[in-house]
């Protein structure tokens, strides 16, 4: 009797075994998993308290509940982020990534005085592909820092400012800049041409980098350069970057040369479609927010830079409501922001809505999250690529530690993304499945020569303008 009972539990023993080394078996194994509080900003904006998101290369293929997540999937990899909110990568709409370098050189002027007498100037003189490097690579660490994975750009030598940000392991939307006078990189229309057509081929298909012509503005471009622009981009299905509506005197001009305004001159030239990504769009009135929807324009809302050189403000609750993308950027770090810290970004876009309006309802917490990941995929054309946690895309995530006296408590989520956060609680940055930076560790950029570097670049740069 003993010995069959024995031999029952022994068969038991065996049978449970079996069927838990038979679970474990049947788990597919993944390349990462990532448990937390996971804001997913998907089309439900679904929030799972306590969930899990897998990633397979570069690519999410599962986002749910954890136990749920964790019957199923196996991580060669797992990062347990419960108590951290886990959330999509911000995306930084519009900037000029290698300023970095003339961050603080001549701030507090109208950015008419600020571009004629000061930076275009400061770039004939300083801007080489070696500065181009240095610069990116020291808004690589700070832009990542802040929790931003993508980020638009607009400058010279971007084919320089492409290969710094795929060696940071960051995605880029990057405009070769076309502007009518000799640039620091192409001295002539024709060599601007040659040098953004082979920059084009050269990106394409890459995972991370696309490669645009970006015109800098109807005031800097004439009808010609525009319209060459847009013809390279279209025969490249590439994006067009370019300032849009964005000061007063722009306006106006327009009005006056064109007798239209700069989005209604965009439109006739037929310079205006579902590729082209409008940042500041402060100066639109009803007929110009109308055609923006029909063209599907997106337009990158910089609230910072608005603010700090009084250009006015973007209309954005009149935008979201005639179903424009809008996005958000910092716009340059020097002289129209300073920093390229987008959580910055998020909370003032709300709150110069609501002085604006003069009413807390003009633009609320969600909204602005929302501009920061799956609006700004919208308005940079990427929403089927990045901007949520969902099955398909591309694994851009960032981890937000809640432990910090200005994180806590916390009663709703979006808020306290909106207007207690800082760039400071992000720990984690993962893009395209790749941890860039753990733990505020980063790990694709050298953080110490590139800061190094720009000391050395504001005794040059000063010394080339006499301010020494």
């Amino acid at each position: 009797m003993i010995l069959c009972r024995f031999l029952v539990v022994l068969l038991t023993l065996e049978l449970l075994l079996s069927t838990s080394s038979s679970s474990q078996a049947s788990r597919e194994k993944t390349d990462l998993l990532v448990t937390g509080m996971i804001i997913t900003m998907d089309g439900r904006r679904s929030i799972y308290e306590d969930g899990a998101v897998v990633v397979t290369k570069d690519t999410i293929v599962a986002v749910g509940p954890r136990t749920e997540i964790e019957s199923k999937y196996e991580g060669r990899q797992t990062i347990d982020a419960r108590g951290k909110l886990v959330l999509p990568g911000f995306i930084n709409g519009h900037t000029h990534v290698p300023m970095t370098l003339f961050r603080g050189l001549h701030d507090d002027v109208t950015l008419n005085d600020w571009l004629y007498k000061y930076i275009f100037p400061a770039e004939a003189k300083n801007v080489t592909e070696d500065f181009v490097r240095w610069g990116t690579r020291l808004a690589a660490a700070e832009q990542i820092r802040s929790g931003v994975t993508t980020f638009a750009d607009m400058y010279y030598f971007e084919d320089a400012v492409a290969e710094e940000t795929k060696a940071a392991g960051m995605r880029g939307v990057l405009g070769e800049t076309f502007i009518d006078f000799p640039a620091p990189d192409n001295k002539s229309n024709a060599a601007m041409l040659a040098y953004t057509e082979k920059f084009l081929q050269k990106w394409q298909g890459d995972p991370l980098i696309h490669a645009a012509p970006a015109p800098h503005s109807i005031y800097t471009c004439s009808k010609k350069t525009l319209l060459d622009a847009a013809a390279l981009a279209r025969k490249y299905h590439a994006p067009i970057l370019i300032h849009l509506s964005e000061m007063k005197k722009e306006w106006d001009d327009s009005l006056k040369n064109n007798g239209a305004s700069p989005v209604q001159y965009l439109d006739k030239l037929g310079v205006l479609g579902p590729d082209v990504v409008g940042a500041h769009c402060i100066f639109v009135d009803e007929a110009d927010r109308k055609i923006l929807a029909q063209r599907n324009v997106g337009c990158v809302h910089n609230p910072s830079s608005n603010m700090m050189i009084a250009s006015g403000v973007s209309p954005v609750p009149e935008m979201r409501a005639a179903g424009i993308a809008v996005g958000l950027g910092t716009d340059g770090p020097a002289g129209s922001n300073n920093d390229l810290d987008l959580m910055e970004e998020i909370d003032l876009a709300a709150k110069l809505a609501k002085i604006t309006k003069m009413s807390p309802l003009a633009l609320n917490a969600r909204a602005v999250v929302e501009m920061a990941t799956i609006d700004g995929a919208r308005a940079l054309h990427m929403e089927k690529e990045i901007g949520s946690l969902e099955k398909g895309k591309k694994a851009d995530l960032i981890l937000i530690g809640l432990d910090e006296p200005n994180a806590v408590p916390m009663y709703d989520v979006y808020a306290q993304i909106a207007y207690a956060l800082k760039a400071s609680d992000v720990e984690t940055v993962i893009i395209g499945g790749r941890i860039v930076m753990r733990d505020r560790k980063l790990l694709t950029v050298d953080e110490e020569a590139a800061i190094a570097k720009a000391r050395e670049y504001k005794k040059t740069i000063a010394a080339s303008l006499g301010m020494q």
